[in-house]
């Protein structure tokens, strides 16, 4: 891939990376990911909207001068200043004499994390506008999406969205959104990922993009969207904290007393009417789970007692809840153990959340039937809180 024209004096000139495997040291991806860079071409000036990553300068400068000198870019527009987008940035300021546009929160990460001359930046607030000739860039301040300084950039005369993270998907699969067959459940879990923390804001974002034609959605990770109506409903829904009959189901079991126990609850549910998705935590990929926790209404945890505490990787994954900050509204916990429960630290973890737990059940060593008469006791009175 060299560079692909998406309107006219529109071109990607980003890179596909299908080798890597994890993001963050922490989001596996299992399908790579791509650092989607933009080339926008006006009869008097061109911009480039968004870099690539550290590593892959070299691709990025041919693709570039495919269509133009790098040293003719006029604007570098930073919409965030992750290194995945912006790590070039020090690469084309010094192979141009380009301005950097970006917030005032942008500005002062540019000059510090970059190391862009204060002299080269151009500070834009929320509808400020550039034009290149014939192509006007109109900056969006789009703030925690996911770093304080986010912005999107909308070509007018285009309308073309340039919208950075937000509608974005890990996959180095397909250019086009209907060249990627499993794109949907891509970008959900992308958003669980990454933006299911920052609901609030990604509602007043879609606020201010409601009354612009957008006719193509071109994020910075993943395939663009050349009818992007689908995406922005979804989008809309997930924003929006909309949660269904469904029940997420995380555990670890060592010697299967909590795998027992899980199990006696994802037969009861089941035989409730309640969507249930079930992962033993030891060989599940957490984008997996932060997929299905977008707009599941409940969650059980399962765990047994380790050195004083749920198992590490059961810590991880409430962990993980913690941070994501699902729409989940209740929650259960299946605990096995040997000299001592390990409840409390379940219920300390979710206490400054807005779910509730709904009920506990400590199965000392294996559970005994009056245990599991417990759990499906518990699971029915969940599966009626996740019914109401």
């Amino acid at each position: 891939m060299v560079n692909i024209e998406i309107k006219k004096g529109v071109y990607f000139v980003g890179v596909k990376d299908p080798k890597r495997k994890l993001f963050d040291s922490l989001i596996p991806l299992p399908k790579g990911t791509t650092y989607n860079s933009y080339l926008v071409k006006g009869k008097d000036k061109t911009a480039l909207v968004d870099t690539v990553n550290p590593g892959f300068e070299n691709q990025l400068i041919d693709h570039i001068a495919a269509v133009t000198e790098v040293g003719k870019i006029d604007y570098l527009i930073m919409n965030h200043a992750e290194p995945d987008h912006a790590g070039a940035i020090p690469f084309i300021m010094k192979s141009s004499k380009a301005t950097l546009i970006t917030t005032e929160k942008g500005a002062d990460m540019a000059k510090k994390y970059h190391g862009v001359s204060e002299k080269r930046i151009k500070v834009v607030k929320n509808k400020d506008k550039i034009s290149l000739g014939g192509k006007t860039l109109e900056f969006i301040e789009a703030p925690w999406l996911h770093w304080p300084e986010t912005m999107f950039t909308y070509l007018i005369e285009d309308k073309v969205l340039f919208s950075c993270d937000f509608f974005g998907s890990h996959t180095a699969v397909g250019f086009f959104a209907e060249d990627a067959k499993d794109l949907i459940s891509d970008a959900k879990r992308y958003f669980g990922e990454i933006m299911m923390p920052f609901r609030i804001m990604g509602a007043k974002a879609l606020e201010k993009i409601e009354g612009l034609d957008i006719q193509m959605i071109a994020p910075s990770h993943g395939p663009i969207y050349k009818d992007p109506g689908k995406i922005i409903k979804l989008y809309k829904e997930w924003t929006s904290a909309k949660t269904k009959k469904k029940v997420i189901v995380v555990y670890a079991t060592m010697w299967n007393s909590t795998e027992k126990m899980v199990q006696s609850m994802i037969d009861t549910l089941v035989k409730e009417k309640i969507e249930v998705c079930s992962y033993n935590i030891a060989n599940s990929d957490i984008g997996d789970i932060a997929e299905d926790l977008v707009d599941s209404r409940g969650i059980v945890l399962g765990s047994p007692t380790v050195l004083g505490s749920i198992h590490p990787i059961a810590l991880h994954a409430l962990n993980l809840v913690k941070a994501l900050r699902p729409p989940a509204k209740y929650a259960a916990f299946l605990n096995s153990y040997g000299w001592g429960p390990s409840t409390k630290v379940v219920a300390d973890a979710l206490s400054n959340t807005q779910i509730e737990i709904v009920g506990v059940v400590e199965a000392n060593w294996v559970p005994k039937k009056e245990d599991l008469l417990k759990i499906r006791k518990l699971g029915k009175s969940l599966a009626q809180k996740i019914k109401e």
